[in-house]
């Protein structure tokens, strides 16, 4: 979650995207001599863009703001980004001057604010370095054979239904078909839910995904069969087994991105438990009732 601090200034970012004319327009491509000259350039991190009543704006500061851009605005053109975050950083700057002069002098909810930021920063910059080596092509491997191996089919459903309000109305739309009218026509007609467009069409769903009755009902059905009428929580089902099929594991390129992620998160849960285990941690949340995380005049200096 960001910081209060973190989030105004996205938001001012944002602003700043919005009222500064031409900035999210297409630039034009830097041509071959001036990307030479930029490439001949000597710059680093504490390189001073601009100066405000003395407070240097450097590029570190811009390149920690582009890397905490949403993603709509990662896309435009580096000259954009540049000229709107720099606007937009003096801009802050005049503002936060009318605040504090230095670190030291300023308010306690700033201070605050700063602190959890920074605890914030310095624990992801940790987070990528517990992840560095935790996705490898064998790793990746080993865990999807284990998947594969554990993988269990399972039964999903295809089915259909037509929702109605009472009981008595369910049974005469089930003597219709039984007599030989069309389910899905029977349903576009008279069913009251969103799925009667489509003819009562549910879908594939499996365990656990409807109401318990509903599927108690599907599961005592043959593959186009139409049940007598259901009672649930939504009123009196007619529900059409359509098709059943078993699941299967997926592939290794399908089940890629989960299992990288999975190893990430292992490896960040592992580095916690060690640093948990290896430190000293206390924790005191009954110092104070619950309710005093909301009390903002804490923070009145």
């Amino acid at each position: 979650m960001r910081s209060t601090l973190a989030a105004s200034l996205m938001a001012g970012i944002a602003t700043a995207f919005v009222v500064t004319p031409g900035l999210a327009q297409d630039q034009p491509a830097p041509a071959a001599d001036a990307q030479a000259a930029d490439a001949q350039k000597t710059y680093d991190a504490d390189t001073v863009l601009a100066t405000v009543n003395g407070t240097p704006i450097t590029l570190g500061n811009v390149i920690v703001m582009v890397d905490a851009l949403p993603p709509q605005y990662q896309g435009l053109p580096d000259g954009a980004l540049l000229k709107g975050l720099l606007d937009q950083m003096v801009d802050q700057q005049l503002l936060a001057g009318t605040e504090s002069s230095s670190p030291a002098d300023d308010p306690l909810q700033v201070k605050l604010a700063v602190e959890n930021q920074r605890r914030t920063a310095l624990a992801s910059v940790a987070a990528q370095a517990s992840v560095l080596n935790a996705v490898s092509d064998e790793a990746v491997k080993a865990a999807y054979d284990k998947m594969v191996a554990d993988f269990k089919p399972a039964t999903e459903w295809n089915a259909a239904h037509i929702l109605v309000e009472s009981e008595d109305k369910a049974k005469a739309l089930k003597a219709e078909i039984d007599g030989g009218a069309d389910f899905a026509e029977v349903a576009k007609a008279n069913s009251s839910d969103g799925s009667a467009a489509s003819g009562g069409d549910l879908g594939w769903f499996g365990a656990g995904q409807m109401v318990p009755e509903f599927e108690t009902a599907v599961q005592g059905l043959q593959k186009g069969q139409v049940s007598d009428p259901v009672k649930t929580q939504f009123g009196w089902h007619l529900v059409k087994l359509v098709d059943t099929r078993e699941t299967a594991a997926p592939t290794l390129d399908e089940a890629r991105s989960q299992i990288e992620n999975e190893l990430r998160q292992a490896a960040i849960e592992a580095k916690i438990a060690e640093l948990r285990q290896a430190g000293k941690v206390e924790v005191n949340e009954d110092a104070v009732p619950p309710a005093a995380i909301r009390d903002g005049k804490l923070l009145s200096n």
